[in-house]
């Protein structure tokens, strides 16, 4: 089980102890209770973590290589073991289910890596969102595509042929086809240019509009903590320092040890 930190501002961020958790977690729609996990026998990436998503919040994860960012989304989506701790979906216990139930369940995920169908058109890669059910198809292609033109107007082009950028609005279209009320995004804006990393993060905002809780993890960490509501900072597995998103952005601390010489928001 995690040590409780002890609870103190620094700049409008806060370090945060299990008591300010619980209390912010009492409504959320997805929440993380003192998650330990990893991949190996006997070796933690996540030593404890806490986090919890309030129903149309966006909450960004930032941290240095190896904190658990990444681990942490693929434990709350099944992908890795947890050992300790517990995974809730609107206080139903989803701590390990597989991710089919999740996504029935109303659970979307977005990996960095390998995140479309490359043989397969863009509306296939649709089609392939909604294969539990896909009655939902038309309605669904409709709301996404309004989300997303672009990918209406190639609906028939192949995926593969699509840049990184576009086959990230695929990757994120698709999550969007069963209609989830959470959808996790893993470093959505990693190996794109500067003008489709603002596009990316344009779109995450657009769909977190919709009323979709989001939870992303970004190594672009300014430009995190810019839109979202709520930051977390993990070092180590562990809750470094929580608050609002500019709050962190702007914290002499949080500026010192994780965002180097990117400097203030304006």
């Amino acid at each position: 089980m995690s040590q409780s930190p002890t609870t103190a501002s620094t700049g409008g961020s806060t370090v945060v102890g299990r008591d300010d958790h619980l209390q912010g977690a009492e409504d959320a729609v997805l929440r993380v209770d003192e998650l330990v996990a990893g991949y190996l026998p006997g070796v933690n990436i996540l030593n404890g973590t806490d986090l919890y998503a309030a129903p149309g919040e966006l909450v960004g994860i930032i941290g240095p290589n190896g904190a658990g960012k990444s681990t942490l989304l693929k434990a709350m989506f099944g992908l890795v073991k947890v050992r300790e701790g517990s995974v809730t979906l609107r206080g139903e216990e989803i701590t390990g289910l597989k991710a089919n139930k999740l996504v029935s369940k109303g659970v979307g995920f977005v990996p960095q890596n390998n995140n479309v169908f490359p043989s397969l058109t863009i509306e296939e890669n649709m089609q392939m969102g909604c294969y539990q059910a896909p009655k939902k198809f038309k309605e669904r292609f409709g709301v996404v595509t309004d989300l997303f033109p672009t990918l209406g107007e190639r609906r028939s082009q192949r995926a593969g042929s699509l840049s990184g950028g576009e086959r990230q609005m695929v990757a994120m279209g698709r999550a969007l086809m069963m209609d989830p009320s959470v959808l996790l995004l893993d470093e959505p804006s990693a190996g794109l240019s500067p003008a489709k990393q603002d596009e990316v993060f344009l779109r995450t905002r657009e769909i977190n509009a919709t009323g979709v809780s989001v939870v992303m993890v970004e190594q672009n960490a300014r430009r995190c903590l810019q839109i979202c509501d709520r930051g977390y900072v993990l070092d180590q597995g562990r809750n470094a320092y929580t608050g609002a998103g500019r709050a962190l952005a702007n914290d002499p601390k949080v500026i010192e040890l994780y965002l180097g010489t990117l400097g203030k928001v304006d």
